[in-house]
């Protein structure tokens, strides 16, 4: 398990933990059941506080990518089909709200960004 903090991030360190930590369960790189970091061990390596990395943990169990164990610790949660899925149209979402501003930038119309998606997927698919 790889975490980097980026102090110079305008993002809080908890919220860092949290998206490094669902990117790789979400591509599988932390697989499910798997043991996590103690909170103590994960604040150790990190050289940040345990109310840091405790805050990160509590959401990921809040938001069903992490359970745990009284005594045992925290482990990858089984994968939801339906949270993977939210999760995705979370970031689909964002990157159209990105693509919007750089079509109304080029004075792109929508026709015109409908032809280009429908050009790229043909590909793709």
């Amino acid at each position: 398990m790889n975490i980097f903090i980026d102090n110079k991030s305008g993002e809080p360190i908890y919220s860092q933990i949290c998206t490094q930590l669902k990117n790789q369960i979400l591509s599988g790189a932390l697989r499910e059941d798997e043991a996590l970091p103690s909170i103590r061990n994960l604040a150790k390596d990190l050289r940040i506080s345990v109310i840091t990395t405790k805050r990160a943990y509590e959401e990921l169990e809040r938001e069903g990518f992490l359970y745990t164990i009284p005594a045992k610790g925290s482990f990858v949660a089984p994968k939801n089909v339906e949270l993977l899925r939210e999760e995705n149209l979370k970031k689909i979402e964002a990157h159209l709200g990105e693509v919007a501003r750089l079509a109304a930038a080029c004075g792109l119309d929508r026709a015109e960004l409908i032809e280009m998606f429908e050009t790229l997927t043909e590909e793709s698919l």
